[in-house]
């Protein structure tokens, strides 16, 4: 049951996910199986190493995440939502699960334990975070959504880029919808981008921060966390009652996910000329 305020309203958490639930990007995860497979050229795999290894150093700012959006875009017009979907599960079947930081499962359970609702807030697709949520027992996501065609097929343009001000208004319409008192709402995430979304709630927490969250952390005097154990979901989750729903798994930063969804979108297309 939902957290209910001295207001008679409810709470939640929100959570980003990348560097703070997530230990690291799982796309990395796919790429040596997909090499093998011959779907990935190694200059591909290094380029998706060398991406993951700036975004650890450099953070990711709203250019970097702009360029993100837009070669999503490109990557995947003409697909059929549904054959990402199920592409992206046959990936999570291959790989091992993404590891997510212990600390992150805790603070989500004591969130839950004090009957607040939990909401994952990512830049990240929308048919890569469903999958995650759902694995974790979370009901709630904020993620990017692409426009689609009547047919299903992307379009080629973003529906919703969950990125910065649009986070928080996202935000302020789920609360609208779920009568939630954002004064009484926790937020988590490591990235200086997600500070209209943190300046939402009444309780916002800097995890793992980039180096500007944490100067306006300190400025602002808000709590800062620091997560550095990753467990398998499979592992930490086997001692944790399992949802209900199927169970499914994925996740990709969103500085790595291009790569992923291009190695989908390949894999795509080469079904696709051998039925035709």
């Amino acid at each position: 049951m939902a957290s209910i305020t001295p207001t008679g309203r409810r709470a939640a958490a929100f959570f980003d996910l990348d560097k703070t639930v997530i230990a690291r990007s799982s796309t990395l995860a796919f790429v040596r199986p997909l090499h093998r497979a011959g779907l990935l050229q190694r200059r591909t795999m290094l380029k998706a190493a060398a991406a993951q290894a700036v975004y650890r150093t450099l953070g990711a700012d709203q250019h970097r995440l702009d360029r993100v959006r837009d070669q999503l875009a490109d990557l995947t017009t003409g697909l059929k939502v549904n054959d990402i979907r199920r592409l992206v599960q046959e990936a999570v079947d291959e790989v091992i699960s993404p590891l997510v930081y212990a600390e992150a499962l805790s603070l989500i359970e004591d969130h839950r334990r004090e009957g607040r609702e939990i909401v994952i807030v990512s830049i990240s697709p929308e048919e890569v975070v469903r999958p995650l949520a759902r694995y974790l027992g979370i009901d709630h996501i904020i993620a990017t959504r692409s426009a689609l065609d009547q047919e299903g097929r992307y379009t080629g343009r973003v529906a919703f880029y969950a990125s910065g001000p649009a986070k928080a208004e996202a935000i302020r319409s789920l609360a609208r919808e779920r009568d939630l008192d954002l004064q009484r709402c926790f937020a988590y995430s490591d990235s200086y981008t997600d500070l209209p979304m943190l300046e939402e709630v009444g309780h916002p927490v800097a995890v793992n921060p980039d180096r500007e969250l944490r100067r306006v952390a300190a400025e602002r005097g808000w709590p800062v966390v620091e997560f550095d154990s990753p467990v398998t979901l499979q592992d930490r989750l086997a001692t944790l009652p399992r949802p209900t729903a199927p169970v499914l798994s994925g996740t990709a930063l969103a500085t790595a996910v291009v790569g992923a969804i291009a190695l989908w979108a390949l894999k795509a297309r080469r079904r696709v000329r051998r039925v035709t």
